[in-house]
């Protein structure tokens, strides 16, 4: 797969910068390029390339994983700012019940407001207004499942590069079998 020319001189290469692993059509003139010295270094070579597909594999499961978590909590969050949007224009305040710790709750009273914080992690909470909050909170929404679909796709194209990696060692290996009893025959 061809790199995508950006703007300028640098490439841009799909899949997060996974390099593309290539399916060894015809192992007998790869294997006599002058880089490949042996089958050994060459499965090694393989191998430490799969190593590092392993790798990526995990770092990419951990952020599906991250996002996952995290886009439930922005819809939420999304929701309670359409709801405040919504009761804005009531004259009656609103009553509720919030969480302070497990199982543990406090009642209060919310009057309509135009403003409502957020809490943005790391110890920080900002105040927003109302229509700015929920713009935030749509784009950080929009932001989680283009990532989420992106990391789906990088983990497909991985998990194609790591097979077409072991099938590259295993043509390798049966190729120096099949050479091994070729010497071993004259």
């Amino acid at each position: 797969m061809a790199a995508v020319e950006a703007s300028g001189s640098e490439e841009v290469k799909p899949h997060g910068g996974i390099p593309e692993a290539h399916f060894l059509e015809d192992v007998d003139s790869f294997m006599k390029k002058s880089e490949n010295t042996s089958a050994e270094a060459v499965i090694k070579r393989l191998d430490e390339q799969h190593q590092k597909y392993k790798f990526w594999e995990v770092n990419l499961l951990q952020r599906k994983k991250r996002l996952k978590l995290q886009m439930p909590d922005i819809v939420s969050t999304l929701e309670m700012v359409l709801f405040l949007k919504a009761q804005k224009s009531s004259p009656t305040p609103l009553s509720t019940q919030f969480l302070l710790n497990e199982n543990v709750y406090a009642s209060a009273t919310i009057p309509p407001t135009d403003t409502t914080y957020l809490w943005l992690g790391a110890n920080v909470m900002l105040e927003y207004t109302i229509d700015d909050a929920e713009k935030l909170l749509k784009k950080n929404l929009d932001a989680a499942q283009e990532g989420l679909k992106s990391t789906t796709s990088d983990l497909d194209f991985l998990r194609d590069q790591y097979t077409t990696t072991e099938v590259n060692m295993a043509r390798v290996y049966n190729w120096d079998v099949q050479r091994r009893k070729k010497e071993g025959k004259s």
